[in-house]
């Protein structure tokens, strides 16, 4: 992994009445990676994302990029950002083309009709350059609020729940795009609530609530780490009830008595596996099938929410 291009050191906003949307927060992004922020609604992802990029004042605390304040130098740090945001704000009779054009102008690059061609055609947008914006459909509209973001060549850049409304082909779509700004050295921080699309992309993944920074891990160790596996256990004849001599085995009866679920810890030296499936011969449970199952990310997310609102 490369050195951090995005350093996030304490930033807090509270507003005036009292609500603190961000409290304390503390990142490092790394070049070239795809950082996952994950949290529920109201978790503080925009308030971060917006504070960073200059469009909200930070109570507290500083944001680099690329070496550049965002206070001091904020220009220059802006220079380096791209985002994209939630909403689809885009002038509908303006052609596709202008728009990118104008964006590109806004940060005082010079013109560069080669640039905007080959962006426009890595998101399929070339055969599209010349219609008005309300000619296109939701998903062809995300693209162009990206080719904007990339129309300046930036370093880094935001995805703010970028298949928000999009359909299911259309999201996979948007994820080989981002792959493939990854692979030009671009460095992306996504906020989603597909939790599906943080396991497919992210090198690591963030989760943030109540303006709180939970944890930041790499995406497999945050699985190898937290993720609890379960044995299910399918019985050739049901079950009215767990026998006695395996009541100290934390298993939990189900399906009508025809499955067994025992849940273990992957972290742990002995699973305790084999002397359960002994104990069960020997209490002349006769077993039909058994198969694992990793916790999923979306499961350890949900639990590391639920931790820190208890908190």
């Amino acid at each position: 992994m490369n050195a951090p291009i995005l350093k996030v050191d304490q930033l807090t906003k509270t507003y005036d009445g009292g609500f603190t949307a961000l409290d304390a927060v503390s990142l490092d992004i790394m070049e070239g990676e795809i950082l996952a922020l994950l949290g529920p609604n109201g978790a503080g992802k925009t308030t971060l994302i917006s504070a960073i990029c200059g469009i909200v004042q930070p109570t507290s605390g500083a944001v680099s990029v690329g070496g550049y304040d965002t206070q001091t130098a904020y220009r220059e740090a802006r220079k380096l950002i791209g985002l994209v945001p939630q909403e689809i704000n885009l002038e509908p009779f303006e052609k596709v083309i202008n728009t990118v054009r104008f964006s590109r102008g806004l940060f005082g690059k010079p013109p560069d009709e080669a640039k905007i061609e080959a962006i426009l055609r890595d998101l399929s947008l070339w055969d599209k350059k010349d219609n008005a914006i309300r000619e296109l459909s939701g998903g062809m509209k995300r693209r162009v609020l990206i080719a904007k973001a990339l129309s300046h060549e930036p370093r880094v850049l935001f995805l703010d729940e970028p298949s928000a409304g999009v359909d299911v082909e259309l999201r996979r779509d948007m994820w080989e795009v981002v792959r493939r700004l990854q692979e030009s050295g671009v460095t992306i921080i996504l906020t989603t609530h597909y939790i599906e699309e943080a396991e497919a992309m992210a090198d690591r993944v963030g989760v943030i609530n109540k303006g709180r920074i939970l944890l930041v891990e790499e995406k497999g160790d945050l699985l190898a780490r937290m993720g609890q596996k379960e044995l299910r256990i399918d019985l050739a004849a049901p079950l009215s009830a767990i026998p006695a001599t395996l009541a100290d085995r934390d298993l939990l009866l189900c399906d009508g008595g025809t499955r067994l679920i025992y849940h273990y810890d992957t972290r742990a030296e002995r699973t305790g596996i084999v002397r359960l499936l002994s104990a069960l011969q020997e209490a002349g449970v006769q077993v039909a099938d058994v198969e694992t199952k990793q916790s999923s990310l979306e499961e350890i997310f949900v639990g590391l929410v639920q931790e820190g609102a208890d908190q």
